[in-house]
């Protein structure tokens, strides 16, 4: 976000709280800054709190009313005892002010028009100038704890959006109310992959048949990939003594989120939230020669995080995560190539799906270095290995202080999608920590133990959260490789069933992943019903089809790009629509 596209949410968050205070006098402002894509300002409304479109639309007309006579912001240095006195009937800026006493920041009030409020600053100079009252609006409703804590009292949250200019604000609109058709969650229930049930728990998604296939086929491409390049297969359990988690660093810091068990022994375990530590242990379990290193090894398998359940939401946020995970145990002479190699696995997956990628390259934040394992010298030279790595393989490429991992830096993958939202997908992680806490060595050319490293990589993050990116990028639009139906023979008539039947059996042997439709239904409805559930392919069955022993190919993207063809590729042999179908599944076009 550009500084003046802040200072222009800021101050609308401001103008908010004006007209609030305006038509609601009793409401009382707290805090208002800007976001992404707009600003809030939260509110206690007491009994009189503001309901639906028509109150949010009175409060935008205001705005748009005052917005002229706001010319120019000014702002004062105040005592504490001052700020006090002004906001003596405001509990809630009262306790900010303490705070702000209590940190030693100057206390500050910008006055803009008729309306002073405590800040810190960051605003238009001149309002009435520098914002087009068209270009923002309110947007809706939310309840929000005072300062994030649910042992405080609830407020009324109001949230606006707010851009440059009007055509930017309807860009968005357009591209949310896209996003909205394509929400996971709603696809997902379209061609039943997945649900949620109340009885399992929220954040535990159940996967059903076709879901599961996606899952499995997804997975074997990355494995695919990924042997390619010498990765073996590895299982480990999914519960660990806490020693496990001492030694690796992750219980001081992540102990609040695991999910522990205690034995009948008094024993105490912990589900897995991650793989890694596990992992080491497997490479520890022998001595290793410099000549059998790198050691790759991979799995899938789900790791558990306890998550506030405020913060689960569909497949993006789940309880429960399957990870693609691999970890390559290497010299240090040996990390670039690593990590190309792993990178060309990541551009092959992601090509796959029609996504863009830029790489971050997310470091520690150093005036915080308490929240990271190891030393300073440390965390230099590994992000220092990922900056020359990004620089030689010349990639277009950003840095992020303050989005590592607690025990080394990471490249991320950001994907555009086809709405222009950013992801972060894929991440590659260099840690010279692990390998420190456990000790792990190689013998080196003189006999002598050397420190080895780590490289961590998922591809897919994790299977749910990927799942969710693709079905909105694709819109449900599965791939032929990739659909659980990938196509559905539609025999016109009874008389054609049994010739549907034969074709179906061809299909099924050649390893085609076919329906027969064979419902009393018109064939139009039928076509409809095809392409409303995305299949790829279907192949109608009539009379002349069966005096020739072909089908009639139709494709669900053929109608989609040349609406006059009405999907028709042709009347084909079984054979030929066979070879076609299994070359395009196997290219994974």
């Amino acid at each position: 976000m550009s500084a003046s596209l802040e200072h222009t949410r800021h101050t609308l968050a401001h103008l908010l709280a004006a007209v609030v205070r305006e038509v609601y006098p009793a409401a009382l402002p707290t805090i208002g800054p800007s976001v992404e894509n707009g600003f809030y300002y939260d509110f206690d409304f007491g009994a009189t709190k503001p309901s639906g479109d028509e109150a949010l639309a009175k409060i935008e007309e205001k705005m748009r009313t005052l917005l002229p006579s706001w010319d120019v912001f000014t702002h004062k240095v105040v005592t504490a005892t001052e700020a006090r006195a002004y906001f003596k009937d405001n509990v809630y800026k009262l306790e900010l002010i303490q705070d702000i006493e209590q940190s030693g920041e100057l206390i500050t009030f910008y006055t803009c028009g008729n309306f002073t409020d405590l800040c810190r600053g960051g605003h238009c100079e001149h309002p009435s100038k520098e914002i087009a009252p068209d270009s923002f609006k309110l947007d809706r409703v939310a309840g929000a704890y005072w300062r994030g804590d649910e042992k405080n009292p609830m407020l009324t949250r109001i949230y606006g959006l707010a851009f440059a200019t009007k055509k930017e604000l309807d860009d968005y609109l357009l591209q949310r109310e896209e996003a909205r058709k394509r929400d996971h969650r709603k696809i997902g229930q379209e061609l039943d992959l997945f649900t949620f049930s109340e009885l399992v728990g929220s954040g535990l998604p159940l996967w059903t048949p076709r879901g599961t296939l996606v899952r499995h086929e997804l997975d074997r491409y990355v494995w695919e990939l990924r042997a390619k390049h010498g990765y073996q297969r590895v299982t480990i359990p999914h519960i660990t003594k806490k020693n496990l988690y001492e030694t690796s660093g992750h219980w001081a810091k992540f102990a609040d989120e695991l999910f522990r068990i205690k034995t009948r022994e008094d024993h105490e375990y912990a589900l897995k939230p991650m793989n890694c530590p596990h992992h080491t242990q497997i490479f520890a379990r022998k001595p290793h020669s410099y000549r059998e290193m790198p050691q790759r090894y991979a799995e899938t398998t789900v790791v558990y995080r306890d998550e506030q359940s405020g913060e689960l939401g569909g497949l993006t946020r789940v309880l429960s995560i399957t990870q693609d995970d691999s970890h390559v145990f290497c010299r240090q002479s040996q990390v670039q190539e690593e990590f190309f190699h792993i990178w060309d696995i990541v551009d092959s997956f992601y090509s796959t799906f029609g996504f863009t990628l830029r790489v971050r390259l997310s470091f520690h934040e150093p005036s915080e270095f308490e929240k990271y394992l190891g030393t300073p010298e440390v965390w230099q030279q590994a992000e220092d290995a990922l900056r020359a790595i990004a620089k030689e393989r010349g990639a277009d490429y950003f840095e992020a202080p303050g989005e590592a991992a607690m025990y080394g830096p990471k490249l991320d993958f950001m994907a555009t999608d086809s709405m222009g939202r950013n992801h972060q997908v894929a991440t590659i992680q260099l840690d010279m920590n692990q390998p420190e806490r456990f000790d792990l060595t190689c013998n080196n050319e003189k006999g002598e133990k050397e420190r080895i490293v780590m490289i961590h990589c998922a591809v897919m993050g994790s299977i749910e959260r990927f799942l969710a990116v693709m079905l909105e990028h694709l819109g449900g639009v599965l791939p032929l490789w990739l659909a659980p139906e990938q196509v559905r023979i539609l025999p016109i008539a009874d008389a054609h069933h049994a010739f549907a039947s034969q074709v179906y059996d061809q299909l099924k042997t050649a390893g085609v992943r076919v329906e027969v439709d064979l419902s009393s239904e018109s064939l139009g409805k039928k076509i409809r019903a095809a392409k409303m559930e995305k299949i790829p392919y279907t192949l109608v069955i009539g009379d002349q089809e069966v005096a020739t022993s072909t089908a009639t190919l139709e494709s669900r993207d053929v109608a989609a790009r040349q609406p006059d063809t009405k999907g028709k590729i042709g009347q084909l042999a079984i054979d030929a629509i066979i070879s076609k179908l299994t070359e395009e599944i196997r290219n994974r076009s």
